[in-house]
């Protein structure tokens, strides 16, 4: 019997917790967040669209942002 273990990560301030892997891309669709024209941080850093078919680390502080005009 194979049995998965629950991870979690926050995005945006919000904890979500999760039973199976998933990739940046996947998570950003599951939360029904924008694939398109936004940047994602992870624990503060720029994490590049390059790699958004990675899987999503235990423990993550993600940050999804958008472009606002203006200035």
């Amino acid at each position: 019997m194979t049995s998965t273990i629950p991870f979690g990560v926050t995005v945006n301030g919000v904890d979500h917790e999760f039973a199976e892997p998933l990739s940046v891309r996947d998570l950003l669709t599951r939360l029904e967040l924008p694939c398109q024209g936004v940047a994602v941080a992870v624990d503060g850093a720029v994490f590049p669209k390059s790699r958004w078919d990675e899987p999503v680390g235990r423990g993550w502080t993600i940050e999804v942002l958008t472009a606002v005009q203006g200035g």
